[in-house]
């Protein structure tokens, strides 16, 4: 009867941590969705295929100023190999580098926040927000087929 318990115990334990992961994974895939939806129309802005909005601007900056330092926090150990994450294995092996582009993100979101004013101050300060984007995909993200 002892070990029966035991052995219930150890799997409920492994389900739990099953779990965690799933969780944890599915919080950092909605974090970057929520990251990609605020830029879509940032983008259509910077080619000119949406007019100026400096509502729309700040709104986007403020989820890509706050985003990058949830973000860079839900990468525990024991997530690593958890199914269905595109983090590449130098999240783990490389965390400070990692966590200095959360950084950097969230500052320059929250430095173009505080200088776009208008069209040409957005033009000038936007690409250096985005820039952050493909820097870390290439270094930490799976490539897509």
């Amino acid at each position: 009867m002892k070990s029966t318990i035991f052995v219930a115990s150890l799997l409920a334990l492994g389900v739990t941590a099953a779990i965690a992961q799933s969780d944890v994974v599915e919080q950092r895939q909605g974090l970057m969705k929520e990251m990609a939806a605020q830029t879509r129309p940032i983008g259509g802005m910077m080619r000119g295929q949406e007019p100026f909005d400096l509502a729309k601007v700040q709104a986007s900056l403020k989820v890509l100023a706050e985003n990058p330092k949830k973000f860079v926090a839900l990468f525990p150990e024991n997530s690593k190999d958890a199914p269905k994450s595109e983090a590449l294995p130098s999240v783990w092996e490389n965390k400070a580098k990692f966590e200095s582009y959360g950084t950097k993100m969230s500052q320059d979101a929250q430095t173009a926040l505080a200088s776009i004013k208008d069209e040409a101050s957005f033009k000038a300060e936007m690409p250096k927000v985005l820039q952050n984007c493909g820097t870390c995909h290439n270094e930490f993200r799976k490539k897509s087929s």
